[in-house]
């Protein structure tokens, strides 16, 4: 039985053309498998890519470029203004004068000034004054990054590592499973998945793309998990289909997730991809919650993509908890 065709025309974003040896269209953190090439320096937006650079980036070259700022001044001071005119970084060996230069750079540059060195004359105290502005414009910046970094809404929703075809009512259905990783409160929760899969036409292979309707697209509040479920019925693109065919047409599926977060007062999204090998046939969600013994219900993150054997006692479908 064929895969049920795409509205005409139909393409999410992602192409129709087929090309071999791609990995995935979504990669499991929600970028997009894409790189570009033939840009320049003018396509790069240097706030978009500190802000989207991760920590560790972005905090690395916050302090390179502190480094290297001082590292120039202090050169300046040491070579172009002369050394003689810093008053108090004198020092047996050049290379502590030269620090003495590196520090005063460092004092000038944050405002401090300590009053251990100081500049003596026009030229010293007007590259002393310009370092100061320049070190004011600087951190303003860099905290202006940060407080984006902070302030930044992003849902960080987490996905079970498989999905599972599982029994459900009187058949089966396509399940995965999300949770909030974080304690705000998300709120009108939407999901859409798409199936794409490599399909072969008179022209050569190409994508097709056929949206998958959901038992229950939408829920109001995610305090536990959520099992997104796709009822195999005669009606969907994957009745009568297997594992074996799932490989040969290299079906990846395709999930957006959208809520409110109440805490920012904005909608933000979330997006992930499972691959064909990534579907486990025959198994069903493990439980992720429990109740305590003073009536609060726990749920446990790390037991999230947890599976049971189809049969297991007590591995009931759930659509809006574990």
């Amino acid at each position: 039985m064929a895969i049920h065709p795409s509205p005409p025309g139909f393409d999410p974003g992602f192409t129709q053309q087929y090309r071999t040896g791609l990995r995935r269209v979504i990669n499991t953190d929600g970028q997009f498998n894409v790189h570009r090439r033939g840009t320049t320096w003018r396509d790069v937006h240097p706030y978009l890519f500190m802000i989207n650079a991760n920590w560790r980036v972005f905090m690395g070259l916050i302090i390179a470029a502190y480094f290297v700022t001082n590292l120039i001044f202090a050169f300046i001071y040491y070579y172009a203004v002369g050394i003689d005119h810093l008053r108090g970084s004198e020092a047996a060996t050049s290379f502590a004068r030269f620090l003495n230069a590196f520090f005063f750079s460092a004092h000038t540059l944050t405002t401090v000034g300590y009053g251990n060195i100081w500049p003596d004359g026009a030229f010293a105290n007007s590259i002393a004054a310009l370092e100061a502005l320049l070190g004011l414009l600087a951190f303003a910046l860099a905290t202006g990054l940060v407080f984006g970094r902070f302030s930044r809404p992003a849902a960080r929703i987490a996905f079970s590592r498989h999905m599972v075809v599982a029994p459900y009512g009187d058949g089966t259905a396509l399940e995965f499973r999300i949770a909030n990783r974080r304690s705000n409160n998300l709120m009108e929760l939407e999901a859409r998945v798409l199936m794409m899969t490599v399909e072969s036409t008179g022209s050569g292979p190409a994508r097709k793309y056929v949206p998958l309707e959901l038992e229950r697209d939408k829920v109001q509040f995610l305090p536990l998990a959520w099992t997104i479920v796709h009822p195999i019925t005669e009606s969907s693109p994957l009745w009568g289909r297997t594992a074996q065919d799932f490989a040969r047409l290299e079906a990846e599926f395709l999930v957006l997730i959208k809520a409110f977060d109440d805490t920012f007062f904005q909608v933000v999204h979330s997006r992930f991809s499972y691959r064909h090998e990534e579907v486990v046939w025959g198994a069903r969600f493990a439980p992720t919650f429990q109740v305590d013994e003073h009536g609060y219900m726990i749920l446990d993150l790390a037991r999230l993509s947890e599976l049971l054997p189809a049969g297991a006692p007590g591995a009931k479908p759930a659509l809006i908890s574990g």
